[in-house]
């Protein structure tokens, strides 16, 4: 006669090895971040239908940015305990987009929006790891934002202070 197995012993829980320093100030900035990055997401979509042969491949690797943004903060969200915001299924746009100068446009104001996220998110977190993910995507929007302005015609193509509001000129 065999003895019972023993019973399962529960999976061992991951210690922290610091406490959350993410409070709902920083959550809130980080859900703000991830809805900027939607729409971005969604407004490179209907730039692309637009865009002159030269620019749409740069627009589909912005894009893909975007996308991976976008799933990172998913995860990171979900991985602190709080539900990702949804995605809208439309954006309004800041004017009708109908050719390559006015989706380009848009694109310029996408990234506008993001770098105002992410720099909120930089503003409003004490969590090191955070604000390090906060200033490179700061940095890649930037380039991304010095990209887009400069075909639009804007000056300074990089903008003087990432995701501040453009001085009146």
């Amino acid at each position: 006669m065999t003895s019972p197995a023993p019973p399962p012993t529960p999976a061992p829980r991951p210690q922290r090895s610091a406490p959350n320093t993410i409070d709902d100030v920083a959550i809130a900035a980080v859900q703000q971040a991830l809805a900027a990055e939607h729409a971005a997401v969604w407004c490179y979509s209907l730039a692309v239908a637009f865009l002159d042969a030269q620019q749409r491949e740069p627009a589909r690797t912005d894009a893909e940015a975007h996308r991976g943004l976008r799933n990172q903060i998913s995860r990171t969200l979900s991985d602190v305990g709080a539900q990702p915001v949804s995605a809208q299924p439309a954006y309004a746009t800041p004017g009708p987009v109908t050719d390559a100068a006015s989706a380009a446009r848009l694109l310029v104001v996408a990234e506008a929006d993001t770098l105002a996220a992410w720099r909120s998110v930089i503003e409003r977190s004490a969590d090191r790891g955070l604000r390090k993910a906060a200033l490179d995507a700061l940095t890649s929007a930037t380039v991304r934002s010095a990209r887009w302005r400069a075909i639009v015609g804007m000056s300074p193509a990089v903008p003087e202070l990432p995701g501040a509001p453009d001085p009146p000129h």
